[in-house]
């Protein structure tokens, strides 16, 4: 099960450099720490080819043994090389997992890169009590699409303000889908992008580089609520 963190130390296999990582730790939605459980009998990997699915590993809280998906622990070493870090004990996730009746305070994920935002906000909407957080099966145009049970989410982590176009997408295709949006972008948005989501009752929120997404619009303040 996830606890603290640990450190492991370990050697670029392309360039020889030595390295101590110390495994990240992500709030849990009872505010537990949980941290990706290292395999002490396997060896880091360079990673060839990214895909979704491996991007991610179910880890169980060891507080309160909820179950989660979590970024797969690695490590960037200065030559370019990316080492990934099989992990111990993994387990399936249920089909559903009961709320809890009390939220904790929220606890955010600072943003440092791209997938950060996208930790940041699959954090925040499990904080709200939207589980099983996935990535959507429509690309959006731009950014990153995530999906919940009746819930459609995009991440926009570039520097460019969200337009008007960008909102109408992500609602159209909740439309097609018979599921709820909402958008977080770091950048924010532009004026024709928030009067087209007020006039969509899309939510629009933005993501602050603590990893706190604040809410900037009436839907997105009822959303959040």
């Amino acid at each position: 099960m996830g606890g603290m963190s640990e450190s492991v130390a370990v050697r670029c296999p392309a360039c020889g450099r030595a390295h101590l990582f110390a495994v990240p730790s992500y709030p849990c939605a009872c505010g537990a720490p949980v941290a990706a459980p290292l395999d002490p009998g396997a060896e880091p990997s360079a990673v060839a080819h990214r895909s979704w699915d491996e991007e991610w590993v179910t880890v169980h809280c060891s507080a309160c043994d909820r179950p989660a998906a979590w970024p797969h622990p690695e490590l960037g070493c200065p030559c370019g090389t990316v080492l990934r870090f099989p992990v111990a004990g993994v387990r399936d996730v249920p089909h559903t997992v009961p709320p809890r009746p009390v939220r904790p305070a929220f606890r955010p994920v600072t943003i440092r890169t791209a997938r950060d935002a996208v930790t940041a906000v699959v954090v925040y909407l499990r904080w709200l009590g939207h589980g099983q957080v996935r990535r959507a099966d429509r690309r959006p145009p731009s950014g990153i699409g995530l999906a919940a049970p009746g819930v459609l989410a995009q991440v926009d982590p570039t520097v460019r303000p969200a337009d008007a176009r960008d909102v109408e997408c992500l609602w159209l295709t909740a439309m097609t889908e018979s599921a709820a949006c909402v958008y977080f972008s770091l950048a924010g948005y532009g004026d024709e992008a928030r009067a087209r989501a007020d006039a969509l009752g899309v939510p629009l929120f933005v993501l602050d580089l603590t990893g706190t997404p604040q809410p900037v619009n009436g839907p997105a303040e009822a959303f959040a609520a």
